[in-house]
């Protein structure tokens, strides 16, 4: 039987300390200097968030497997948002148009998980194309295929990490470019 008052409970949140410490390891792995300088990433705002993304995209898509990760990954995704609005506030962006803004970053952020989770079943090339067309701005085929099999690389050692250890954000992202990743 449910408890009659279960509404009246407050949700359980991720810990704050959590969520900082899981999206500081998203940015500092999307700020590697190696995607810039070897794999092509533009070095603009819009390069790194894209990389910002797909990097938030690949920590999403592993915890939608763990059971329990959905405030977790709500409060990434929260954090995600919150940043991207200092960032614009920082940038000197207006409070009128802060929300244009946040509802682009929106709809460029919900586009590209559903072209990436596409495109990673499809294959290497499936996901170089759409690496190609969202972060590379169409050019850089080659790289977009050492950057699509660093994401698939990427996504298998999230996918051997225990799933404690992703709550608790005691895991690493695995090496930008590793010698042993080829498309």
């Amino acid at each position: 039987m449910l408890w009659p008052f279960n509404h009246f409970r407050k949700p359980r949140l991720a810990p704050p300390g959590t969520i900082e410490a899981i999206y500081g390891m998203i940015v500092t792995q999307a700020r590697e200097p190696i995607f810039y300088r070897d794999l092509g990433v533009p070095d603009t705002v819009n390069g790194r968030f894209d990389l910002l993304l797909l990097h938030l995209w690949l920590l999403l898509r592993r915890l939608r497997t763990v059971e329990g990760a959905t405030e977790l990954s709500q409060a990434l995704f929260d954090r995600f948002c919150e940043d991207m609005d200092d960032n614009l506030r920082e940038m000197g962006v207006g409070d009128q148009t802060v929300p244009k803004r946040m509802r682009a970053f929106g709809e460029a952020f919900y586009g590209r998980v559903q072209a990436y989770d596409q495109a990673i079943e499809g294959g290497v090339e499936a996901l170089a194309a759409a690496i190609c067309k969202n972060i590379l701005n169409g050019a850089g085929l080659d790289q977009a295929k050492r950057l699509a099999a660093y994401a698939r690389a990427t996504d298998a050692d999230l996918g051997r990490t225990d799933e404690a250890a992703l709550l608790r954000a005691s895991f690493n992202f695995p090496p930008a470019l590793p010698e042993d990743v080829t498309p």
